[in-house]
């Protein structure tokens, strides 16, 4: 009895320092780009995109359809990476399983 008070607390503490890890994330970002850095996307770890840059260079109003596909093609790279960072991040309480659901 007295071992399962002690797996529940040590359940309930990591349950409380992935909440705590997941909260953090909000405060870190990733980059993605396109084009050689002629479009970069800013994107923080619970996926909410916080700045697009685009050279000016790019902006061809002849040719708009360019620009639309480095700007999806930066955000998904972001996204990507962002994956990555909530992986990496949770990944410490997981062992590196992948748990369906659980982020």
């Amino acid at each position: 009895m007295k071992n399962m008070q002690q797996m529940m607390k040590q359940v309930k503490k990591m349950q409380e320092e992935m909440q705590k890890a997941q909260e953090g994330l909000k405060d870190k970002t990733v980059e993605g780009s396109a084009g050689g850095g002629a479009v970069t996307v800013t994107v923080d770890g619970h996926k909410t995109v916080k700045d697009i840059v685009i050279k000016p260079e790019v902006v061809d109003p002849e040719d708009v359809e360019m620009l639309q596909d480095l700007v999806l093609a930066a955000v998904n790279d972001a996204m990507r990476k962002a994956d990555e960072l909530m992986g990496k991040e949770m990944g410490r309480f997981t062992g590196g399983m992948n748990i369906p659901g659980l982020f």
